[in-house]
């Protein structure tokens, strides 16, 4: 069975998966979380979506990486949002 067919998932799904898995910061429990395709399945898709020499960079590249695996990060969150960026508009610093 696919993985499309198999987790119910349309095309803006498998990019927006390929978009998280690609992300260094993004964990493979966020994508579980948010899809419900576990990481072993993430691997076949991003496998399957990449040319083959981007899917062996990637593949290289998140290997036993410590922020895609939420159990062997150092930290709790993703990265530090100032208090002087909009909570809305465009990330951009209010004018004092």
């Amino acid at each position: 069975m696919k993985i499309k067919e198999k987790y119910q998932l349309d095309e803006r799904d498998i990019d927006r998966i390929v978009e998280m898995a690609w992300e260094d910061r993004t964990t493979f429990d966020a994508i579980y979380d948010q899809f419900g395709v576990p990481e072993k399945d993430v691997i076949k898709l991003m496998r399957k979506e990449m040319k083959a020499s981007s899917w062996r960079m990637w593949r290289e590249r998140v290997q036993g990486r410590a922020t895609k695996h939420a159990a062997q990060r150092g930290f709790q969150k993703g990265k530090f949002k100032s208090n002087l960026q909009r909570a809305i508009t465009h990330n951009k610093i209010s004018k004092r």
